[in-house]
C-alpha cells in the first residue's frame, strides 16, 4: 500500500500542489489566510507521504487530510480565487491546471 501511494504522489498529488502553488495561489497572496491553510495543508501532506515511520498511521492521516483539504479548496478557497482572478489569471489556470486523464498504476501489487 506504502509503495502505490508513494506512486500516486509522486505521479499525481505533488504535481497537483506545484501548479496551485505556482500558478493559482499567488492570485490572493502568499499572506491570504485560505492560502496560507492550503499551503499549510500542501507541506502536512506532503511529510505525511514522505513519512517512513508508522506507515499505517500515516496512510490513515493522509486518507482524512486529504479529503478534508479538497473540499477546503473546493467549497472555499477556489470560489474565491474564480471570483478574484482577472479574465487573464483565469486563461493562465486553465492553461496549467487542465484535467488530465488519471492514469492508473496497474501494474503495482496494490491491485494484485
Amino acid at each position: 500500500m506504502k509503495k502505490y501511494a508513494d506512486w500516486f504522489f509522486k505521479n499525481h498529488i505533488q504535481t497537483h500542489f506545484d501548479i496551485e502553488e505556482k500558478y493559482i495561489f499567488p492570485i490572493l497572496g502568499n499572506e491570504h489566510e485560505g492560502v496560507k491553510k492550503a499551503l499549510s495543508e500542501h507541506r502536512r501532506l506532503t511529510r505525511l507521504f514522505e513519512n517512513k515511520d508508522e506507515i499505517e498511521k500515516s496512510l490513515s492521516r493522509i486518507e482524512e487530510e486529504l479529503e478534508a483539504h479538497i473540499r477546503f479548496e473546493e467549497r472555499i478557497l477556489f470560489n474565491e480565487i474564480q471570483e478574484t482572478a482577472t479574465d487573464t489569471q483565469l486563461k493562465s489556470i486553465s492553461e496549467h491546471h487542465t484535467e488530465s486523464k488519471f492514469q492508473e498504476n496497474t501494474e503495482d501489487m496494490y491491485w494484485k
